[in-house]
């Protein structure tokens, strides 16, 4: 792979993500599963997942675990991939799991493992990975030119802007909110597309969650700010006004400002409990390895979003009774670098190693959470 500087060289191609899960399905058949994901992305990539346990999915809870959205944000592919090897090598040899200072025996990898179906889709956006790594470290967005006309600039969507939630910014939020997001192709960052689900990568994911029924959390895998975020990223939660939620055209052009009182997103007092205490378990899982301090916070308070992969997911059982409820996080891994944005979002390898130990570290810990709820 092309890099930028020897010191990330180590990070894995989009090649080599994927051939990491065809041979982790292949060195391990009885306790793994490659997942062919249904569409190819945008330049013909066929994207996979991994589906690991000690038995297929067939009625046991689900976690799927996404990452490689952004595409600048390299290392979340190496922490899904890492902890996919992780788990299914501790299972099979009987051990347990040790990450600096949190450690997990043999008994809760097998419980683990034997308890739930995770599903791991490392590499979600293939296109714009291959692009950050080889062209422009900092690109962010898929490859789409389907809705470019202003230069390369224009070329791509957000994929965590084109989830169906709230997708009509405009009308949703107040007028001053600033949600991150842009309805313009031109916008550089945050350009959410044309449509929900314009994208085959979002597509995918989407597939992912109809396919695996099952499924009761989500966690999107991000960088940087060192945060566990859990549900809503629109507003302020709130238990207590049910007519307060997205569904309610009332709302509209009130949604997204913090510390007022017209609008709050509402949320069971249950389910924010819930949310919070599976973040909380995440970073206390994170800190014991090398001392780190991620905050357990709403996706709101780092900042207003729409159309992302953790409020869709945690929306779909609202808008259709059929479907799961499913409680949904996004990690931001690492912190800035004042020196470097690029390195920001892909620190030395060296420190990236230790990054994919603090937050596989907390995902054992949020899976065997998960477990007693």
């Amino acid at each position: 792979m092309p890099a930028h500087t020897n010191s990330n060289a180590r990070y894995l191609n989009t090649t080599e993500v994927d051939s990491a899960l065809v041979r982790l399905a292949g060195a391990y058949p009885q306790l793994s599963r490659l997942v062919a994901l249904p569409e190819p992305s945008v330049e013909g990539v066929t994207c996979h997942a991994l589906e690991i346990g000690s038995t297929p999915d067939g009625g046991k809870d689900c976690v799927v675990l996404t990452g490689g959205v952004h595409a600048r944000e390299w290392g979340s592919c190496e922490v899904l991939v890492l902890l996919a090897a992780d788990l299914l090598e501790a299972y099979r040899r009987g051990t347990g799991l040790a990450y600096g200072g949190t450690r997990f025996d043999a008994a809760q990898v097998r419980a683990l493992l034997d308890g739930l179906s995770v599903v791991v889709f490392p590499l979600v956006n293939p296109d714009g990975r291959h692009y950050s790594q080889t062209a422009d470290p900092m690109w962010r967005k898929n490859r789409n030119r389907a809705h470019a006309s202003g230069g390369p600039a224009c070329v791509g969507v957000d994929i965590n802007r084109n989830f169906d939630f709230l997708f009509d910014f405009t009308t949703a939020f107040a007028p001053n909110a600033g949600p991150r997001v842009s309805d313009d192709p031109c916008d550089y960052q945050t350009y959410q597309g044309p449509h929900p689900f314009s994208e085959p990568e979002t597509r995918n994911v989407r597939w992912l969650l109809d396919t695996y029924a099952g499924t009761r959390w989500f966690v999107d895998v991000h960088s940087y700010s060192e945060d566990m975020l859990y549900i809503w990223g629109d507003d302020e939660n709130q238990s207590a006004d049910p007519d307060q939620n997205f569904r309610n055209p009332h709302y509209d052009g009130k949604r997204g400002l913090p510390h007022d009182t017209a609008y709050a997103e509402y949320i069971p007092e249950s389910d924010a409990d819930t949310a919070l205490e599976l973040a909380q378990e995440f970073c206390a899982g994170l800190h014991g390895v090398r001392g780190g301090t991620y905050t357990p916070m709403s996706g709101f308070h780092l900042y207003p979003t729409c159309g992302t992969s953790d409020d869709y997911a945690y929306s779909r059982h609202i808008v259709d009774g059929s479907k799961s409820k499913v409680l949904a996080f996004t990690i931001e891994w690492g912190k800035e670098d004042p020196n470097s944005d690029a390195a920001s979002f892909h620190p030395p390898w060296a420190e990236m190693q230790r990054i994919v130990k603090d937050v596989d570290a907390g995902l054992v810990r949020f899976c065997l959470a998960a477990l007693k709820t």
